[in-house]
């Protein structure tokens, strides 16, 4: 891997920002890498942050920063970003169990896990898994089985999100600029974007490629529709689970990722599951925006500091 790290102006980007430090946990095949906030000064339970399917870490430091005192660990996953070295399997399973290993070499025993998209399903795996590492689930338009269409290959339901991976660009500016082109940030270009973006980067100009490996997202995108024992294990839960809902979808589009009605039929089927609207955001932003990491970590500190 070359010439990915990350860089910022320290106002606003993950690895630059106050408190916050690198990590790389020994797992099965290599190390699993990410980065986390306040490890050493933070009160409450600490929160493990897992990203969505073709996304790095740098997913959270919008929601870092609105979580002030709390410690917030974000790994890699396997396949992806710094991790994309890690060999396969890449099961949503498998995904689980290395988070399990990377809070061992942490030393953190119960945390608060919360997951966006892909992550929220890794998220439910750690829970179903590995019971007493985990306090409680905040899934972030994620976790809820997807369904398959008949005759559908469902990695086309991840649409441009897998055609970048397969594209090549001959400068970091040309990355930035796709991102800042991209319907889901219109107007919320940000210093943390940009951060995103040059992070996500592998290889050497002007032979730039996105970081997730394809073989990884093809692996996870079929296990999203609840097969595996996944539906069981989601519905075998009996902690505190909130599942926050975005209303646009991934391109911006006014049809969203989970439609109201199967979120409400969650609500009904699992006493410990509540669900929540997050106003003004898509699938992306809901994270990756002030206005969206400010609601969701309002629905965070309740776990990390109940009354």
């Amino acid at each position: 891997m070359t010439d990915l790290i990350a860089t910022g102006n320290g106002s606003g980007g993950g690895v630059q920002a106050p408190g916050y430090s690198a990590f790389q946990a020994p797992v099965d095949g290599g190390d699993l890498f990410g980065g986390q906030w306040r490890a050493a000064e933070s009160d409450g339970t600490a929160v493990l942050a897992v990203h969505g399917i073709t996304a790095s870490h740098l997913s959270w430091p919008w929601l870092a920063a609105q979580l002030p005192g709390t410690r917030v660990i974000a790994p890699d996953l396997r396949g992806r970003a710094r991790s994309n070295g890690l060999p396969g399997p890449y099961g949503l399973r498998h995904q689980a169990d290395d988070l399990a290993v990377a809070l061992d070499f942490l030393e953190v025993e119960r945390v608060v896990v919360v997951g966006h998209s892909m992550g929220a399903f890794v998220a439910v795996w750690l829970a179903h898994l590995h019971p007493d590492r985990v306090e409680s689930l905040v899934l972030v338009d994620g976790g809820l089985p997807i369904p398959h269409e008949e005759g559908i290959d469902p990695i086309r339901m991840l649409g441009p999100a897998v055609e970048r991976l397969s594209q090549v660009f001959p400068s970091r500016e040309t990355y930035a600029q796709f991102w800042q082109a991209h319907p889901a940030f219109a107007g919320d270009w940000s210093q943390r974007l940009a951060d995103f973006a040059n992070y996500d980067l592998d290889g050497t100009a002007p032979q730039l490629h996105p970081s997730a490996r394809l073989e990884a997202v093809a692996e996870n995108v079929t296990q999203l529709n609840g097969s595996g024992g996944y539906a069981e294990a989601l519905a075998g839960l009996s902690l505190p689970i909130d599942f926050l809902r975005a209303p646009r979808g991934l391109l911006n589009e006014p049809t969203a990722l989970y439609a109201r009605a199967a979120v409400d039929a969650a609500v009904a089927r699992m006493p410990t599951f509540r669900a929540h609207e997050v106003e003004g955001v898509n699938h992306y932003t809901i994270v990756m925006s002030e206005r969206g990491a400010e609601q969701v970590a309002s629905v965070v500190t309740e776990h990390t500091h109940p009354a």
